[in-house]
């Protein structure tokens, strides 16, 4: 598809000027501008530019993720084609695409009934080329803006006219030993990578990256939620490949919960620092054992319903507390999304595909059973993330400004964004404080978008500080410090990466 410009020379959608005007932007080639994100007042972007200057080569704590771990333990690991790197596994660039009518399949996503779906990744890649100005102004658009010209080093921008030439290209690099994974972690400058992993995962990559002779800190995180959610299908599954790794028979809660307290010390020996638990609300409470075991039972039995379910998770995050008061391990907590929202999508392509959705939360009242139990243990660090961001001012913000367990994740999902982190400041800062929130995580599902995430914050931060300073709210000396801390060090402290 071409798309003509306003401001192209000659009456306005004249084809003479419009193809003058694709000359000369050809011509002067593409590139990113270092203002980019900066405040357009020159006062402000000139400090701006001060404080990037001093942040922009700080090495990335990325303490929250998806990247398979696999990529580093194997010494010649393929990131397979551009499509296969930067298409098919990004739920933000499916669901943009679904949205305009571009069906799933035609983007390589293969139906769960073995059904039809694209297979030549040219063709996909030229579809998705032709689309690529459906992502103008959003987030999805600036980290593969960067992926490509930073990390890529391409030359011209993305469309249906340069599609082969830019495929051409990255898969060239993809295929060059410069490109494998282990080389790019050094270039991106990564100090510590934290991956996502299941609570029944025997971690044979993190395992293997161990015995490498590799400097590179690749660590694991303990994901429950495939063994809490009690309607996850798989759940029965699950519970058994749980016992199955930890040498438990789990018939019970109360060997249920040894399994997970075993399995948590295992991924601390191969370096984890942290869990992570995405629960449909913050909803804790207190309840029996009895009745516990009773839910527990049924759940084995596959006799559960929606409020057992809703009373066993909200119980369980007091347990996930309890553990985390004792072995140290930092608990994440994600809330506020509607997962698979388009049951249709869901049925026919399973979750992940860009269908799930922001709801409302409530962590003030929701949260109380847990605070009321743990939330003065200096031993306890809870960070919290939502996906509805009228809880910033109204809850998260106070929570953190006075519960000293309580750390704030940085905006998710939905809100990792330029206009995202700039609320985020304003909504948070003044409450709860920079030292109350746990700096920046990418939550990078490609692994090449991870330093055009931190890049997005670095500058986003940048330019919140100076404009703090242009008003004397904080000096410049006060500024670099703060920056230091937002694009590196609070991040390491409260993931207890030291």
């Amino acid at each position: 598809m071409e798309m003509g410009f306003l401001f192209m020379s000659g009456a306005y959608g004249d084809p003479k000027g419009f193809q003058i005007e694709k000359m000369v932007m050809k011509k002067a080639g593409w590139k990113l501008s270092e203002d980019r994100y900066f405040d357009p007042d020159p006062a402000q972007r000139r400090i701006a530019h001060k404080i990037y200057g001093l942040i922009a080569g700080c090495l990335i704590i990325s303490p929250h993720g998806h990247v398979d771990p696999r990529l580093f333990s194997e010494e010649r690991a393929s990131f397979g084609t551009p499509v296969d790197l930067l298409i098919i596994p990004d739920h933000y660039v499916l669901s943009m695409l679904y949205s305009m009518g571009i069906p799933l399949e035609s983007m390589g996503v293969q139906p769960l009934d073995g059904g039809k779906f694209e297979t030549d990744h040219r063709k996909i890649w030229k579809t998705f080329a032709a689309n690529y100005y459906l992502f103008l102004a959003t987030p999805t658009r600036i980290w593969l803006d960067y992926v490509f010209y930073k990390v890529f080093e391409v030359d011209k921008k993305l469309s249906a006219d340069t599609a082969e030439y830019v495929y051409d290209h990255i898969q060239a690099k993809l295929d060059s030993p410069e490109f494998q994974p282990r080389q790019l972690f050094t270039r991106f400058n990564i100090e510590v990578l934290c991956t996502t992993d299941a609570a029944y995962d025997a971690l044979p990559y993190h395992k293997a990256i161990r015995m490498l002779d590799w400097k590179g800190d690749i660590r694991p995180t303990f994901r429950p939620d495939s063994v809490v959610n009690l309607l996850e299908p798989a759940w029965m599954e699950n519970i058994k490949m749980l016992s199955n790794v930890t040498d438990i028979d789990i018939v019970s809660f109360t060997t249920y919960l040894l399994a997970l307290e075993k399995q948590r010390s295992y991924f601390k020996t191969l370096g984890a620092t942290a869990t992570d638990l995405s629960a449909f609300s913050a909803f804790t409470t207190e309840l029996g054992r009895d009745e516990l075991e009773r839910i527990f039972q049924n759940a084995l039995h596959r006799e559960v319903n929606g409020q057992d379910t809703a009373l066993f998770t909200g119980r369980m995050l007091i347990e996930f507390a309890r553990m985390s008061v004792e072995d140290g391990l930092v608990m994440q907590l994600h809330s506020g999304a509607y997962r698979n929202h388009n049951e249709l999508v869901y049925k026919c392509f399973g979750p992940d595909k860009g269908g799930d959705i922001p709801m409302q939360a409530n962590f003030t009242q929701n949260l109380h059973p847990l605070l009321n139990k743990f939330g003065n243990d200096p031993r306890l660090t809870l960070v919290l993330f939502s996906l509805d961001e009228s809880t910033y001012t109204r809850e998260l913000a106070p929570l953190a400004g006075h519960y000293s367990s309580i750390k704030l994740g940085p905006p998710w999902w939905f809100y990792d964004s330029l206009n995202g982190m700039n609320r985020y400041f304003n909504l948070m800062m003044e409450t709860a404080g920079l030292y109350n929130t746990a700096g920046f995580n990418d939550d990078a599902r490609t692994f090449p978008s991870i330093p055009a995430r931190h890049d997005l914050w670095r500058r986003a931060t940048s330019n919140f500080l100076a404009g703090l300073v242009v008003k004397h709210v904080i000096d410049e000396s006060d500024a670099y410090e703060m920056a230091l801390d937002m694009a590196y060090r609070q991040a390491k402290r409260v993931y207890r990466l030291d």
